[in-house]
């Protein structure tokens, strides 16, 4: 028994390493310009095969690291959710769908690779269902979106589809951009990733509120 527990200790420990070396690599250089080997190899693995053998294919790959991420930002949803009620003020839901993630990169410490790695996984189309497949198993997820549909004024549909794709695109690139600039020494316009939400978050509201130009 004591030989089966310290082997399953040796495997979880390989597998995080593999997650954590492999989500660096993706953010840094771009997840298919990274290979399997390449992973193993930084990730002291003398099996070039390792990643193979722990997730399989790179799919499979990215949405364990994707998964591993979602696990500790649902927490911190939830938390959020919860003390919400029924809410009809914009800011609230917005904030529930914003500071969760960043809450979770702030927890990590620097450097972070996550926030460039889901840029990286939006941008390439045969990877960026991972995220939306994820986002529909979160029930806090369902219910603050559900919540911020309720406080948004009414617009035609496109208009409210474009500002769907507006904001994702804000709350993906602003956190990259962010913590590429960490990692860099680089200054940033806030100084910390709370401050970093709290303008993400005025934002996205006015964005939500912003009048429509009939065409």
């Amino acid at each position: 028994m004591p030989n089966g527990t310290a082997r399953a200790d040796r495997v979880s420990a390989t597998r995080e390493a593999i997650l954590t070396v492999a989500e660096r690599l993706y953010a840094e250089r771009g997840v298919f310009a990274v290979s399997n080997r390449q992973i193993s190899e930084a990730a002291g693995q003398g099996n070039n095969a390792a990643v193979n053998y722990h997730f399989g294919t790179k799919t499979d790959l990215v949405r364990a690291i994707v998964r591993k991420h979602h696990e500790q930002t649902e927490r911190l949803r939830e938390r959020m959710v919860s003390g919400l009620g029924d809410s009809t003020e914009t800011r609230d839901w917005v904030a529930c769908l914003v500071r969760p993630p960043i809450e979770h990169l702030a927890e990590l410490g620097s450097p972070t690779w996550y926030g460039r790695f889901a840029a990286q996984i939006m941008t390439e189309p045969s990877l960026r269902d991972i995220t939306s497949e994820e986002s529909l198993t979160s029930p806090t997820l369902v219910r603050a979106i559900d919540g911020l549909n309720r406080c948004i004024p009414e617009m035609p549909v496109e208009v409210r589809m474009e500002r769907g794709d507006m904001v994702r695109q804000l709350m993906v690139h602003t956190v990259a951009e962010r913590e590429r600039a960490l990692a860099e020494g680089s200054p940033t316009p806030r100084n910390t990733w709370h401050a970093a939400a709290t303008g993400l978050i005025d934002a996205i509201v006015g964005l939500w509120h912003a009048p429509v130009t009939p065409q």
